[in-house]
């Protein structure tokens, strides 16, 4: 018998926002069961495993040791554009003047996740240098 991944759990002070706001990044609805003020929110990502918010009393203190690598399916500045008007603030940028790299940005909350580049853009590759 193989173990599977259930979840991918967070603690995190509200747990209802947190489940809002990746709700809006993925694009998915907010699960019908979960109301404001509720200790345990999910969500449903349509093409990789479910998120779990559960609410705790502590903030978070110190960087992720596990964190999301999102691949959209725009490309990525225009998806860094896209999160940081949902609320997300950017923490640091590892992008190359190849177009390759990546962005490190925060939820909310402060949960640390990376923006990759797109699909299309992967297989593009990299861009020639400037020069």
């Amino acid at each position: 018998m193989k173990t599977a991944v259930s979840h991918v759990t967070f603690d995190c002070r509200d747990a209802y926002a947190q489940a809002a706001f990746w709700c809006e990044v993925f694009d998915v609805p907010v699960d019908a069961e979960d109301n404001p003020g509720d200790p345990e929110a999910i969500v449903r990502v349509e093409s990789g495993p479910t998120l779990l918010f559960v609410q705790v009393p502590d903030d978070k203190a110190v960087k992720n040791r596990v964190h999301l690598d999102l691949q959209p399916g725009i490309p990525r500045d225009e998806e860094v554009e896209r999160l940081r008007g949902l609320g997300a603030t950017q923490r640091d940028d590892q992008r190359r003047p190849d177009g390759t790299g990546w962005v490190v940005m925060t939820d909310p909350e402060g949960n640390e996740f990376c923006v990759e580049r797109s699909r299309a853009e992967r297989d593009a590759g990299p861009r020639p240098a400037e020069g």
